[in-house]
């Protein structure tokens, strides 16, 4: 019988073929009810179409074009919806909802002697997550900030003083982009190691990082919309194999970088040399993250292995580098071709300083503190991360088995359901004053729509903000990347005047997960300001 099936199958192969297509491709079509929702006409049937879109660079433009013609829900693959009103943040990313990540992020876990590394980010264990994060999650809070803000001072004193010396003095010209990107690879290296990787000083991608990331994140945007191709790639047995006996055809620097430190630390702490150091000891004098990882170790030590102090330790520099380098990037970006919003906020920092407001410590660095009391460049540096959030793909989740509402509708269970804050931070009724919404253009570059929203609307508008994410899953090192652009924007703008190289020239942006900045090419100048000057001794004082 079997003989006979498979040879009648043989001989009419080329109509049999085709019948399967057919029939699979109206299986995806019609998978969980979800052809109701509209969306590409090939995103229906395969997620081949979210794998090319992907690999276009550009899917932040294709989701917000999708949803201003189709509306609230988009489909983006057989079984695979986008929102695009606020209030499905609440569901989807929302407490005790039953969500859990979908395969989306496992590709981009690295990888250490032929072990996958999950990491708070990548894990889609909602149980290891929490448990994870329940361990370091003093290190990243508020409070932690002001014993972490005297290490980014360092940093940014050093930044402040190359960036004279290499560009302002010689009228070099600087892809801005990547100097910001050195200058956040640097702090996260001093705010978890107490130790530079020495990007800014050496002015140059040490051991190939930057370049690595670039490449890596290339990789995995594309493939996470078909993770199943990753076990293909770099996470197939082979791949994994020749790792773990040493031979590694996918090094990750960082890693590298991250298990050399951990072993300086290790042996700083060891009272004799030949003294084995158990783990989790504690770190005297230190207040960077890895002494707070290893603190977590030593309080937990069954769950917080050495391994996943690595995992901390490296996915510092996996994510909040390029994230942070590209909210940088887009806060001087949209003041220099918006010299109206730029004099502004010149005037504000100015006369902050003339008063004697800010530029206080015996550095002459503006504060955190000192930050929060300036509204303009609040309003700025909000904006920024309104039009230009450093993830440009949505925030994959799947829904609960049973099933739950989203919005007016019952989504089956099961379904990759998800917000793009490209899509989400322009929604209009949330982000356009309502008084005179006329003067308020969603896609343009007006800090004063978060000035002169009424009290309730801008509790709303900053409560919609997602470029850090949102619920359990919101990024951890959100507070130390505020930190970051609060802090260098105004010490940075009170040093320098930024202008563009060729103004009549666009920027290019690579939406590779992370929607990084190209061809941001500018000129520095030393601003005669009149609140300091430089000293002899080339340092910046009051």
């Amino acid at each position: 019988m079997l003989e006979s099936i498979l040879s009648t199958v043989g001989h009419y192969w080329h109509l049999v073929l085709p019948v399967f297509a057919i029939a699979y491709l109206a299986s995806n079509y019609f998978n969980k009810g979800l052809h109701r929702y509209p969306g590409p006409a090939l995103a229906r049937v395969s997620d081949v179409w979210r794998f090319v879109d992907v690999w276009n660079r550009r899917p932040d433009i294709t989701h917000v074009k999708l949803h201003r013609r189709h509306g609230d829900i988009v489909r983006l693959g057989p079984n695979t919806l986008s929102f695009s009103d606020p209030a499905a943040i609440k569901t989807i990313y929302g407490l005790n909802k039953g969500f859990v990540k979908s395969g989306f992020y496992p590709p981009q876990q690295a990888v250490s002697q032929g072990k996958r590394l999950p990491s708070l980010f990548s894990t889609t264990d909602e149980s290891y997550h929490a448990n994870l994060r329940r361990s370091v999650n003093s290190a990243f809070s508020m409070s932690a900030l002001v014993q972490y803000e005297p290490l980014v001072n360092e940093v940014i004193e050093l930044f402040l003083e190359r960036t004279r010396e290499v560009y302002a003095a010689s009228g070099k010209v600087c892809d801005f982009a990547l100097w910001l990107q050195y200058f956040a690879f640097d702090v996260i290296g001093q705010i978890t190691y107490s130790k530079q990787h020495g990007f800014v000083d050496k002015n140059e991608d040490v051991d190939g990082m930057i370049a690595y990331l670039g490449r890596l994140f290339s990789y995995v945007a594309p493939i996470g919309q078909m993770p199943f191709l990753d076990l293909l790639v770099l996470k197939n047995p082979i791949v994994l194999t020749l790792d773990k006996l040493g031979f590694k055809p996918f090094a990750f620097p960082i890693t590298n970088f991250a298990k050399a430190r951990m072993s300086e630390r290790m042996s700083e702490i060891s009272h004799d040399k030949g003294e084995k150091v158990p783990s989790g000891a504690a770190t005297p004098g230190r207040g960077d993250l890895l002494s707070m990882f290893l603190k977590a170790q030593a309080q937990r030590p069954d769950f917080m292995t050495d391994q996943r102090v690595l995992t901390m330790a490296v996915s510092m520099a996996f994510a909040g580098s390029e994230t942070t380098a590209i909210s940088l990037a887009a806060v001087f970006y949209f003041l220099v071709k918006h010299p109206s919003c730029y004099k502004k906020l010149q005037d504000e920092l100015d006369g902050a300083l003339r008063e004697g407001r800010v530029g206080k410590a015996e550095n002459a660095l503006i504060t955190w503190t000192e930050s929060q009391t300036l509204p303009y460049l609040d309003a700025v540096i909000k904006e920024s991360f309104r039009l230009h959030p450093a993830a440009g793909l949505p925030l994959e989740r799947i829904t609960p088995s049973g099933g739950i509402t989203i919005g007016k509708g019952h989504i089956p269970g099961g379904t990759i359901v998800g917000c793009s804050a490209w899509v989400i931070h322009r929604h209009e009724p949330t982000f356009c004053p309502s008084q005179a919404p006329e003067k308020y253009p969603i896609d343009d570059f007006i800090p004063e729509r978060w000035l002169d929203a009424s009290t309730e609307q801008r509790k709303e508008m900053e409560a919609t903000m997602f470029q850090f994410g949102a619920g359990s899953r919101t990024c951890i090192g959100k507070n130390i990347s505020l930190l970051e652009v609060y802090k260098l924007v105004p010490n940075f703008l009170t040093r320098f005047n930024v202008e563009l190289d060729d103004p009549s020239k666009e920027w290019k942006l690579h939406n590779a997960w992370f929607v990084k900045q190209l061809n941001f090419n500018v000129k520095f100048s030393e601003r005669q300001q009149v609140a300091r000057e430089r000293s002899d001794s080339g340092k910046f004082v009051t």
